[in-house]
């Protein structure tokens, strides 16, 4: 708590071990073991209390030297007129400090001219490009399907090497089912926006409240495509730039796709296999794909309202084994209650609730 050569514990804290000090010692107790009780030494205690009462620290009273190092007021001045200056006023200290020794100029090192931006708070965005914005994820929950879709575009590998042909997928996140896809030879926006004229005109929402999330290429970002989903009600929502997690639920389906055994490695001969071959793809993933993310029941099953009736059943099922053999559990039955909400992106119970009590305002 303290030593010979300063106190370093608060004036109140000091007095209030004096004091226990010598309650100690009224009541029989030797100076040196009541001072090691309180880790101080008994030389300590007699300054603190050589002149009857606990002299308070003097420390802060103390009148000390201007250090030599300190800039006079001149020189301060200076550095803020050059930092303010024309010339200077887009610049970094880390770009002012070379360019005035250039000049045959020293100031104060680049360190001086951090601190003093910082004291007078003028340690701002000093560039002409923007400043740095922190994105948000983006964040939206889906209670039922046909709220929130993703989509996104990946290449498929042509036998002839450098050639790709391009797979447009749109995915309903609440369900995981593919609502629409494409495959064609290029990156258009004409292709996107035939794409989901085309899903919503299957699913019948035409005009309905819908989310459309993506990354930020430049089919997604294309004027002519944004008009399209303002014609349609679509609220179009983008990734972070160089964000590759902000839409996970179309990167997770194309992994799936990509990592199935019978995908041709080597790549499609024709435009015709390609197409036929996600079609296939699309038609096993939708309808016989047992679905981790939804309690392993299929994407068609869980759009449609037909998962209700499959975990009920799984869940009697369950249920009776238990009862028959209660022995073999020694925990509860599995769990296959289906989540009410999906999100975008993680977020907490109380989020998700807000998100889902504004939509329904």
């Amino acid at each position: 708590m303290g030593g010979p050569r300063g106190r370093l514990i608060s004036d109140s804290d000091c007095v209030t071990a004096v004091e226990l000090i010598n309650e100690a010692r009224t009541n029989g107790a030797r100076l040196k073991p009541a001072c090691d009780e309180l880790n101080i030494s008994e030389r300590t205690y007699q300054r603190w209390t050589k002149e009857g009462a606990v002299k308070k620290d003097q420390r802060p009273l103390v009148e000390r030297p201007t250090p030599k190092n300190k800039l006079s007021k001149e020189e301060r001045d200076e550095i803020i007129k050059t930092v303010n200056s024309p010339e200077y006023a887009d610049l970094a200290p880390s770009q002012i400090v070379p360019k005035l020794a250039d000049e045959g100029k020293y100031i104060a090192s680049e360190s001086t001219f951090y601190k003093i931006l910082k004291e007078e708070k003028m340690n701002t965005h000093r560039g002409r490009s923007s400043v740095p914005v922190k994105r948000e994820p983006p964040t939206h929950v889906a209670t039922t399907p046909n709220q929130v879709w993703t989509w996104d575009i990946t290449w498929l590998n042509a036998l002839i090497k450098g050639q790709y042909y391009k797979l447009y997928l749109i995915i309903d996140m609440f369900s995981r089912l593919i609502v629409a896809y494409e495959v064609w030879e290029e990156e258009k926006a004409e292709h996107a926006e035939y794409l989901i004229r085309k899903a919503t005109l299957s699913q019948g929402i035409a005009g309905r409240p819908l989310v459309l999330h993506s990354d930020n290429g430049s089919p997604m970002k294309a004027a002519t495509f944004q008009a399209t989903l303002e014609k349609l009600g679509v609220q179009s929502s983008f990734s972070r730039p160089r964000v590759s997690n902000d839409n996970p639920y179309s990167e997770a389906l194309f992994k799936t796709m990509k990592y199935r055994p019978k995908y041709p490695l080597k790549g499609f001969k024709s435009l015709d296999e390609a197409r036929k071959w996600v079609g296939e793809f699309v038609k096993w993933y939708n309808k016989t794909h047992l679905h981790s993310g939804i309690k392993f029941v299929t994407p068609y099953q869980r759009h449609y309202g037909l998962d209700k009736g499959i975990m009920r059943k799984r869940k009697e099922i369950y249920e009776k084994a238990k009862a028959k053999h209660p022995e073999r559990w020694s925990k509860s039955i599995r769990n296959w209650i289906l989540p009410e909400y999906v999100s975008l992106n993680p977020i907490s119970e109380e989020e998700a609730e807000n998100i889902i009590n504004a939509k329904s305002k």
